[in-house]
């Protein structure tokens, strides 16, 4: 067997080679792409030998994506995705001043793979839909990350330059609405925009098919003609270039939003199980497919409802030391799948009775919103998995049976 630790970086990667006894027999800094791959399947014939199995090579690496991660796997090695925290705790095992260097980390990933494996998670084997639905969410999600940032951005240069256009256009709500950021472009300081006729606002409003434009641009025109105070003419001039880049970025964000919305719903549908994840209840397209590309579709990756939820962080974790006993929310967990996972679970108060017994039923213990919706979101993941297993449709008089009655004390 060859251990291998493998730090990589844009465009190389540094590597150690270890025989089973922890021996280092090698380590090499090779190229990203075709070469660098090359050169590593060299490297592990040469040490290997001829009687080598690709499975009894082990890889330990800081990431579980990319193309170089897929060479690895196509080649028939084991490979171990290690969150690079754990990576920095167990070299507290070498000294404990806490020194960084490349050699020193393909070191330690390469030990990991030797003497912790049983405590790693192998790189997941999901399907090629899969990883193309992971990829198209996880895009459309950034990208309206972005599209909040750059509103706020937006808003706070408005509120310390033209503070009425913030009240003239609260109708109009500026993240994604088009017309109102088009008027920003348009006059973005206060004494452009108090030009503005009220046949100018009502042609935009009618370009993007308003209804009651005519009242919206009354209002509109009213409140930009508000008196205002002023700032220097090169100031204002400054503000005015910034407020119009924030809006021309946010335009095309809802535009590239749209666009990959589409992508994520076709790549979603085309997917097996996507009529089980739509049966659950507070999940649609969008929804189901970012918690279709968190959770994978490999069926050996979980091996139980309480590993799905662990994964999730809807499962509570418990601190126990001595007298000292507390239960509490995991906050070391896939951010992306918990956001997916709470939106699911506020969804479904509505759409699933069963769902809402069991948050009343929590609420009348006293347990708080956020605690008593993530225990809702903890049980629709243990419904998903024996969905998932079984290859069923969601049922709500199954998933609910046995809280349709009260507990005895």
């Amino acid at each position: 067997m060859l251990l291998i630790g493998n730090n990589w970086a844009e465009d190389h990667h540094d590597v150690e080679v270890q025989d089973e006894f922890g021996r280092r027999l090698a380590t090499a800094n090779l190229p990203e792409g075709v070469a660098g791959i090359a050169r590593l399947h060299e490297l592990i014939a040469r040490h290997g030998g001829e009687g080598l199995k690709p499975a009894d090579v082990v890889v330990g690496i800081e990431t579980d994506r990319g193309s170089w991660v897929q060479a690895l796997i196509a080649s028939g090695y084991q490979v171990y995705a290690i969150n690079p925290r754990q990576v920095v705790h167990f070299k507290e095992r070498y000294a404990s001043f806490g020194a960084k260097s490349d050699k020193g980390d393909d070191h330690a990933l390469a030990d990991m793979v030797r003497l912790d494996r049983a405590q790693l998670r192998p790189v997941a084997g999901d399907s090629e839909q899969a990883q193309a639905v992971k990829v198209v969410a996880r895009a459309h999600q950034t990208l309206i990350w972005e599209r909040t940032r750059t509103f706020h951005r937006l808003r706070t240069t408005l509120r310390e330059c033209f503070p009425a256009a913030l009240n003239a256009y609260a109708d109009l709500t500026l993240t994604s609405s088009t017309d109102a950021l088009e008027l920003l472009i348009k006059a973005p300081t206060p004494a452009t925009a108090a030009k503005l006729t009220r046949a100018q606002i009502t042609a935009v409003l009618a370009r993007h098919r308003r209804h009651n434009r005519d009242a919206k641009a009354a209002t509109i025109h009213t409140a930009l003609r508000e008196p205002q105070l002023g700032l220097p003419e090169p100031v204002t001039a400054a503000y005015a270039a910034t407020t119009a880049a924030h809006a021309r970025l946010l335009i095309a964000l809802n535009e590239q939003i749209t666009a990959m919305e589409v992508q994520v719903k076709a790549h979603f549908l085309a997917h097996p199980a996507a009529e089980i994840y739509l049966s659950m209840p507070g999940i649609a397209e969008i929804t189901g497919a970012r918690v279709l590309a968190e959770f994978g579709d490999d069926p050996a990756r979980y091996t139980s409802a309480k590993a799905r939820k662990n994964y999730a962080g809807t499962s509570p974790i418990t601190r126990a030391s001595g007298k000292s006993h507390h239960v509490q929310a995991r906050y070391v967990r896939n951010n992306r799948l918990a956001d997916a996972l709470q939106t699911q679970a506020f969804s479904a108060l509505r759409a699933s009775p069963g769902a809402r017994r069991y948050y009343d039923k929590q609420r009348a213990r006293e347990v708080g919103y956020n605690p008593a919706l993530r225990q809702v979101g903890d049980r629709l993941v243990g419904i998903l998995h024996g969905c998932l297993k079984t290859r069923t449709t969601y049922d709500e008089a199954t998933a609910w049976s046995h809280h349709t009655q009260p507990h005895t004390a």
